[in-house]
């Protein structure tokens, strides 16, 4: 099992490989549909973003609130296809890594390979425990978004799998393969 430590370098991300359990320690951003939109509206006005993705993973979730000492609430990924008309823009300027759920359309693909960015897969219906890897939470973007806001999340042993590797080697295709080559 691999272990990532953010923020990520181009050479940690391309030694990974499509299937192949990580771990990731340190900071990880969240982002849906609405926080990508405005990302890449402030891009296209040629401002600022309010976080430095270079190097940085961005995590599709839209957190539950918090139980009495917890640092935030159940934390699983949502579907990833959203974020696809916005994802290759943010890969653009250096964001190394995604962690959500399910396929991603040829143009994230794409600009994974040609920036050397990796998807990653969080186990979808795990949320509570994924929570548990997860020691603080701040929201620091857009925090009329609510739950979609922009989090910044310091993460400890937080599991996925390589979902698609930066070569495009796509583990769902893999295991669809593999199933059909074992008559299932």
């Amino acid at each position: 099992m691999a272990t990532l430590t953010t923020p990520l370098t181009e050479d940690s991300v391309r030694s990974l490989v499509a299937g192949e359990k990580v771990t990731i320690t340190g900071v990880i951003y969240t982002g849906r549909d609405a926080a990508h939109k405005k990302l890449v509206e402030a891009l296209d006005r040629g401002e600022r973003l309010p976080v430095d993705l270079r190097d940085q993973i961005i995590y599709y979730v839209g957190p539950c609130p918090p139980k009495p000492g917890w640092a935030i609430g159940s934390a699983g990924p949502t579907t990833s296809y959203r974020m696809d008309p916005y994802a290759p823009r943010l890969i653009e300027i250096g964001l190394r890594g995604m962690i959500g759920k399910g396929l991603r359309s040829p143009a994230v693909v794409e600009a994974m390979k040609r920036c050397g960015a990796v998807y990653l897969v969080a186990l979808g219906g795990a949320g509570a425990l994924l929570a548990q890897r997860i020691k603080k939470a701040e929201v620091i973007a857009y925090p009329e978004l609510g739950a979609e806001a922009v989090y910044r999340l310091e993460v400890v042993d937080f599991p996925v799998i390589v979902g698609i590797d930066t070569a495009g080697r796509d583990a769902y295709a893999q295991g669809t393969a593999k199933y059909a080559r074992a008559g299932g």
